[in-house]
């Protein structure tokens, strides 16, 4: 029995609301994509995912080594790295040499796109049209990314391989519950006016790559189009990060061991990540984004009860509950990270309104709708001052 229902509200139009109590740490539902991605930045320094499903592609002793800069790191308790169980199961196109996890992931991969979109033999031209692309997407986006240009190509490729193209398009549509103006206005807004040539440079690079203009399929795909479809992907894509490393961290932690091996475990795990702060910082995890359909349709809240995981090591999510969920009760994720989640309500309202439109009022924003109307900026800068008035 599903534990949601999709319900729309005058106040806050489409929303997940539970049907049941819903435990703390319940899983909600679990979902696959419409379409995920790696982004290119994090593909091209090296972090191997399956070009599908994004799981990792390297053993956990190898991320480790790469992540911490240091050839010579081994890892004990090998059993506790799935990724090392499975390279018997890795393969890549026979065409473009682009890497999967199993035989499945390539079949659905082939089946759903990327058979459209295969570059074959021109996959290492740098000169190529859709190369040229992908490095034109990387200097506008460095990292950290929020987008993969990737998504776009795979649903380029879903268009010229779908049954039924109107059906995919509805699917497309299906995310937006906004008006083309004021997808146009998030649009600007997430890129800001410096991006407005750019971004018609872009365009004509992904019509150039893929020949979009000749392609009954892709007629929709006009420039305003293309400007809605990067609305729709910014306001709707998920951020997906997994670990082999992670994963190897997780396994070895839940171990039966020995108090002497515990202690030697616990202090190599430490000692890395040390490491790894060091060469890489935050940028641990092999990342990209996607769509999904249900996930999307889940209101923000600043005082979430659900969040979003994927416990599979690739691209399929799971909605999970961070407290008890009452029948009835609206099921809220955060649209914000957790710095700007501990922001002030000024600061986290004028976000959400500048980025998705709307005014939150949730119960942390009305229990703080007496705060003083500062940024959270203008918040430090008035500490500041008082510290040097106190000096």
């Amino acid at each position: 029995m599903e534990k949601v229902i999709l319900k729309t509200t005058a106040e806050k139009g489409r929303g997940l609301y539970a049907v049941e109590l819903i435990p703390e740490g319940g899983t909600i539902f679990e979902e696959q994509p419409l379409v995920s991605c790696q982004y290119s930045w994090n593909a091209a320094y090296g972090y191997l995912a399956c070009e599908y499903c994004l799981r990792p592609l390297e053993t956990a002793e190898r991320n480790a080594q790469r992540l911490a800069n240091d050839p010579c790191i081994m890892l004990p308790r090998t059993e506790c790295c799935p990724v090392e169980a499975n390279l018997a199961n890795h393969t890549k196109c026979e065409r473009c040499g682009a890497l999967y996890c199993s035989a499945d992931c390539l079949q659905e991969a082939a089946n759903r796109y990327h058979t459209a979109v295969c570059l074959g033999s021109e996959a290492h031209n740098e000169q190529h049209p859709a190369n040229a692309l992908v490095e034109f997407w990387k200097k506008m986006h460095y990292p950290p990314e929020t987008c993969g240009i990737m998504l776009f190509v795979k649903i380029v490729g879903m268009f010229r391989q779908a049954a039924d193209p109107h059906a995919l398009q509805a699917e497309l549509q299906d995310f937006v519950h906004k008006s083309v103006n004021e997808d146009l206005l998030i649009f600007h807004k997430m890129l800001g006016e410096k991006f407005t040539q750019q971004i018609e440079q872009l365009y004509e690079l992904f019509c150039k790559a893929f020949q979009v203009e000749s392609d009954e399929r892709l007629r929709w795909l006009t420039p305003d189009g293309f400007k809605s479809l990067v609305a729709l992907v910014g306001t709707n894509g998920q951020g997906i990060g997994t670990s082999s490393f992670g994963d190897w961290v997780k396994n070895a932690t839940a171990c039966e061991m020995s108090d002497q091996e515990r202690q030697a475990v616990d202090e190599l795990i430490d000692d890395l990540y040390a490491k790894m702060d060091d060469v890489v910082g935050s940028f641990l995890n092999n990342e990209g984004s996607a769509l999904y359909a249900r996930q999307s349709k889940i209101n923000h809240s600043c005082a979430p009860n659900a969040e979003t995981v994927f416990p599979k090591s690739n691209h399929m999510l799971a909605l999970r509950a961070t407290r008890d969920i009452q029948p009835g009760e609206e099921i809220c994720i955060s649209y914000l990270d957790e710095c700007n989640l501990q922001r002030s309500r000024h600061s986290r309202q004028k976000t959400l309104k500048d980025y998705y439109l709307f005014i939150c009022q949730c119960e942390k924003c009305e229990s703080q709708i007496n705060d003083p109307d500062d940024t959270s900026e203008e918040e430090e800068d008035e500490d500041d001052d008082d510290m040097e008035e106190s000096d």
